[in-house]
């Protein structure tokens, strides 16, 4: 279902190096959304870890892709069951998973599980997941923030 009306009922989770560009922040999203078949007008937030919310590539991104962008701690993310994680992440940022855990952190069903950026010449810098909210999600944005069911 997409146009006008849609329901809005993805959250992508985003994780990011400090001073990931906004190109490849929302190129990645972008990629994954046509990878798993999905409308960018289903997209209801962008979340991602608090300590990085305010990063341009990150905050851009929300911001082109017209939707709000959630921040939650490294508690609340860690807190969230994710099918991977990874060692290097938690001793970076306090939680084993960034994109899947805030893409999953409101509840849900994961539909596309962590994807890497693959920047030419350098080192990645951005990951993304998609989930899809349960329950009734209206249009618009309703029903998705953080301390909302």
């Amino acid at each position: 279902m997409s146009g006008p009306g849609a329901v809005r009922d993805l959250v992508v989770g985003v994780g990011a190096s400090r001073g990931a560009p906004l190109a490849e922040v929302e190129g990645l999203v972008r990629h994954c959304l046509r990878e798993a078949g999905l409308p960018v007008d289903r997209v209801a937030a962008l979340a991602t870890l608090d300590a990085r919310a305010a990063e341009p590539g990150v905050a851009g991104a929300a911001e082109r892709l017209g939707v709000p962008l959630l921040a939650y701690t490294a508690g609340e993310l860690a807190a969230v069951e994710v099918p991977g994680g990874s060692a290097a992440v938690l001793a970076a940022v306090g939680t084993p998973s960034v994109a899947e855990a805030a893409a999953l952190a409101g509840g849900g069903e994961l539909l596309l599980p962590k994807r890497v950026s693959r920047p030419a010449g350098r080192r990645a810098s951005a990951t993304c997941a998609i989930a899809r909210r349960n329950g009734s999600v209206l249009p618009g944005t309703a029903g998705i923030g953080p301390s909302e069911p």
